[in-house]
């Protein structure tokens, strides 16, 4: 196992336990899901574990936060097998997403901070009494209208239909959408990829609510970056551990 597993120190389930909130049930969970190595048994069948197990219990419960319950027990399992390369690799898959999740921000935000007016203005900016057209709105943005349709099949922009031509009419919500997701499109993002954006626009009630989200998912990106490290600096001491 490791230099620590051969001191005289043994600690039972409850010792593990105690100090981290947890039931003994919990440890043995984690030992048989491989998060903490194999426990030795007294001759009497009973667990005990070592500050090894320690030292493994708390680069686990640091790792959740930063990587999640599932990514951290794989994490934790490689070592545990002693496939350090493959709980690396399992790390910098949750920087990259890290990573990926900022860029989305910073592409929502980008998008938000170009977004002109959506209040109607010239000549061909509304077609209608209550609304803006197809072609006029297309033209708005240097687009073509075969495009508005495929955003609308994809569910980024929901127009409402004229009762009595059947023509699309699109509000100023649904201009809104329109302008962040071209926004969106114009810095590479897939449809995939916007469909949930504008969903957020939508239930935060517009944009102005939506500044409020976007400080919340930024600060929440800012404490997953921390608990990484925290968890990055739990694993390494639980490596030198393992020796």
């Amino acid at each position: 196992m490791g230099r620590n597993s051969q001191s005289g120190e043994r600690l039972r389930p409850v010792d593990l336990a105690r100090g981290h909130g947890l039931s003994t049930q919990a440890i043995r969970n984690y030992e048989e899901a491989g998060i903490l190595p194999a426990a030795d048994r007294t001759p009497h069948g009973y667990r005990t574990y070592t500050p090894l197990h320690a030292a493994a219990l708390r680069a686990f419960l640091a790792l959740v936060p930063g990587h999640g319950h599932p990514a951290a027990t794989s994490i934790m399992r490689a070592v545990n097998e002693g496939a350090a390369d493959e709980a690396f690799r399992l790390i910098d898959e949750g920087h990259a997403q890290l990573l990926d999740d900022r860029r989305t921000l910073q592409a929502v935000e980008g998008a938000l901070r170009d977004l002109e007016p959506t209040a109607a203005s010239g000549p061909d900016a509304v077609s209608g009494p209550r609304g803006t057209f197809i072609g006029p709105l297309a033209r708005r943005l240097g687009i073509r209208p075969a495009t508005l349709r495929t955003w609308e099949r994809a569910g980024l922009v929901r127009p409402r239909r004229d009762p009595r031509t059947g023509y699309r009419v699109y509000d100023e919500a649904d201009v809104r959408d329109v302008r962040l997701a071209h926004q969106l499109r114009r810095g590479g993002y897939l449809l995939e990829q916007i469909a949930p954006l504008i969903a957020q626009v939508r239930a935060a009630g517009g944009l102005e609510p939506l500044q409020a989200a976007l400080g919340d998912w930024r600060g929440r990106l800012s404490a997953r970056g921390r608990a990484m490290l925290t968890g990055a600096a739990e694993l390494e001491a639980y490596l030198r551990e393992r020796g």
